[in-house]
């Protein structure tokens, strides 16, 4: 160990004469670099002069000549070019997803602003035919489309196709409210009025706006998140109020059960947001507990226009 390093001086790293520092938006080459290349500048522009090119060729292949050199040189202004057209490309995208969004608004409103009342089903894509909660969902659906509900559902396979396939045997309108996805899903057969989404947050806005109840079959994340939601924007006054009804207590005590033993006893939740949602076990239970709801409140009248907040 030296002298200078045991007493604590630092030692700067040795640059190396061929490297230019590149960071930022400026190049500095070392100055032994600079020389030579300097020199490469003068020798291109002396011998384009003289092979008699004219001042202004010769100054450009005296500039060609130095880029050859040190490409380094033009590192900035290739950056500076590559960032602009990448926000540019960025504006381009973020405009035409604005306008995607719009759309999905402006179709939803004009095909189920006349289908009220309504109730929309969440459920698992992958309950099948031989599940008994497909099979309720359908018997459910039936109930509501005879009683002049329409009924919407994501439109696609399991409990989506059992809510449409019951309200499609009924009396009122069976709706679909498609997502396009990577492994694309298949809309079912059973659909009088379908829709198709590119983005998840038109189809949940259009299930919240034209839906009187929510009924919630077992499912997976998805139907957590549908849940999750419509329970939020009731809680916190971003909806009107709307009955929440959960089929199946068997399944969904696990759940109930963490909302009122851990949330509410933190703090996280106030005692009235459990009344937010009812649990029922039978088809029939659910048509009354709809009634039940709104015979409480007095028939409980949509939020005005004016007042009604669109979120995000």
């Amino acid at each position: 160990m030296t002298g200078a390093a045991a007493g604590g001086a630092s030692t700067a790293p040795l640059a190396d004469p061929d490297v230019a520092d590149i960071s930022g938006d400026t190049v500095q080459p070392p100055p032994e670099a600079a020389s030579e290349h300097a020199a490469a500048i003068a020798a291109a522009a002396d011998a384009a002069a003289a092979a008699g090119n004219p001042p202004e060729v010769a100054a450009e292949k005296a500039a060609a000549a130095a880029a050859r050199a040190n490409p380094r040189k033009m590192i900035p202004s290739l950056r500076a070019l590559a960032d602009e057209d990448r926000a540019t490309a960025k504006k381009a995208r973020a405009s035409w997803q604005m306008f995607t969004i719009m759309a999905e608004f402006i179709e939803a409103t004009e095909y189920l602003s006349e289908i009220r009342p309504a109730v929309s089903i969440y459920g698992s894509a992958r309950l099948r035919e031989d599940s008994p909660y497909y099979q309720r969902t359908i018997e459910i659906a039936r109930l509501f489309s005879d009683a002049g509900f329409a009924v919407i559902s994501g439109g696609g396979p399991g409990i989506m196709e059992a809510a449409n396939k019951g309200a499609h045997a009924g009396k009122s309108a069976s709706v679909g409210l498609n997502i396009e996805l990577p492994h694309e899903q298949q809309g079912n057969p059973y659909q009088d009025i379908a829709m198709r989404f590119r983005h998840f947050f038109t189809r949940k806005v259009t299930f919240v706006k034209n839906s009187d109840a929510f009924i919630v079959m077992p499912g997976g994340f998805g139907t957590l998140d549908e849940l999750a939601e419509v329970l939020t924007l009731v809680q916190t006054g971003k909806s009107r109020s709307v009955p929440v009804i959960m089929f199946g207590s068997r399944f969904w005590k696990g759940l109930l059960d963490w909302f009122r033993f851990t949330l509410l006893p933190m703090g996280l939740i106030a005692e009235h947001d459990l009344d937010l949602m009812k649990i029922v076990d039978e088809p029939h239970e659910v048509l009354e507990a709809v009634y039940d709801y709104y015979e409480q409140r007095g028939g409980d009248k949509p939020i005005p226009p004016k007042e009604e907040m669109f979120y995000l």
